[in-house]
């Protein structure tokens, strides 16, 4: 039976009412990573298959014995993309033992980073968070695991270059969510205009994107040529909705990395062809990471949520998180010669990472105390109506750029703390 959108936020709240913690036994030797993401307000089936991938991912590994014989406990929590929410698991997670937090929420995030820098608690912030994080020297216990926004929206770029030949006069529109996570790359599109040659034009909408009308009109009397749309949850289904009933043509829109299958069966997904995103992890089914929980979880009916979301974009994001958390941990116990884990020695392991894709999910990923972005590599694919299609190779763009940003901005947060 197929299960809709609205149905799996539903589950997936109802199940993290006072939050998750699988059964483990008293004695056994467990690892806690905290997950307290938004279920309910802005990212809801975003998150709702993020996690489930994620929790698929500890259960094959799990029901192969774990890690050395050590168990790993993901404690799952709603805090609404609200930051005190979000504060007060946090706050629960360290007093339990908790080694790694993911809230998957830019604010949230943000706000809990003085915080995990302070009790050296790790805070994973895939594909979210702030871009300057990528700077190890400043941040040590902020891992983004993955291409920053900056990155991603240098790939894009980079990927428009090339169908255009040349961007010199050209006008590239960005419609973004008015929050910190939505202006987030307006710094580095501002300095690729100056060095590529084309006009900026940008368009915030009010969180959480519902009523996008006036902006659009904004942008089909501009005629940009391209369009990039910047936003999570039911902002992007809005947005791609108003571009098309404004005459934007598709293949000229592309988004930011969350963007799904979901999100496209709300649009229509025939309507939707030729609709691009930045992709920093493989769809579908096809990956073996994702064929050995078809096999080993879902099979045996021991699947997170509905057999129909394996393979989505946003669960297959979850399944690398939760697979470079395992790795990091891997490593942390062999660094600790199989003694307990500890925030310290999670670390140690999570930035020795090297050339790691998840068995072909993702791009080689290398963490190091210097670069916790781990290459801010990503590819573009397009929707074909059915699904997503890579259209590039893994490549990262402009990191000379990124990294300038980067160290400017970590170095303004060092002095101010902001």
């Amino acid at each position: 039976m197929k299960i809709g959108r609205r149905q799996v936020v539903a589950v997936a709240a109802a199940t993290l009412v006072g939050g998750f913690v699988p059964q483990v036994m008293a004695q056994e030797k467990v690892i806690k990573f905290g997950m307290a993401q938004d279920f309910t307000k802005v990212y809801t089936f975003v998150t709702a298959e993020y996690s489930q991938g994620q929790r698929d991912y500890l259960t094959l590994i799990n029901e192969r014995g774990g890690l050395s014989g050590w168990k790993i406990v993901a404690d799952v929590v709603d805090h609404g993309n609200e930051t005190q929410r979000g504060i007060e698991a946090y706050e629960r997670f360290k007093r339990e033992g908790v080694l790694l937090v993911d809230p998957l929420s830019t604010p949230v995030s943000r706000a809990l980073v003085p915080r995990a820098l302070q009790d050296k608690v790790n805070l994973v912030t895939m594909f979210s968070g702030r871009s300057d994080a990528a700077d190890g020297s400043v941040f040590p216990y902020i891992i983004p695991m993955s291409a920053s926004y900056w990155s991603q929206a240098a790939i894009l770029i980079e990927y428009i270059a090339r169908a255009e030949k040349d961007l010199k006069g050209k006008k590239i529109a960005i419609v973004h969510i008015d929050t910190p996570f939505g202006r987030e790359p307006l710094p580095l599109l501002q300095e690729l205009a100056k060095r590529r040659g084309f006009e900026l034009l940008a368009y915030p909408y009010a969180p959480p994107g519902n009523e996008q009308s006036a902006v659009w009109t904004q942008v089909r009397r501009a005629q940009p040529d391209w369009t990039l749309i910047w936003g999570g949850g039911v902002g992007q289904t809005v947005s791609v909705k108003e571009a098309i009933r404004n005459g934007i043509p598709t293949n000229r829109i592309a988004s930011v990395v969350w963007l799904s299958e979901s999100d496209m069966r709300v649009v229509g997904p025939e309507q939707a062809t030729g609709v691009l995103k930045f992709e920093g992890a493989a769809g579908g089914r096809e990956p073996k990471i994702i064929q050995d929980i078809l096999r080993e979880v879902v099979a045996k009916n021991k699947g997170a949520g509905p057999a129909d979301l394996v393979g989505t974009s946003y669960y297959n994001i979850g399944v690398l998180a939760a697979a470079l958390m395992v790795e990091g941990a891997r490593r942390g116990l062999e660094i600790s010669k199989g003694a307990a884990l500890t925030t310290e020695t999670l670390n140690e392991g999570l930035l020795s990472i090297k050339d790691f894709n998840a068995e072909g999910l993702a791009p080689p990923i290398t963490l190091s105390k210097a670069d916790h972005q781990g290459g801010g590599m990503g590819r573009v694919a397009q929707w074909d109506g059915k699904r997503w299609v890579a259209k590039s190779d893994w490549i990262a763009a402009d990191q000379d750029l990124v990294w300038q940003l980067i160290k400017a901005s970590s170095a303004e947060f060092k002095k101010t703390g902001n």
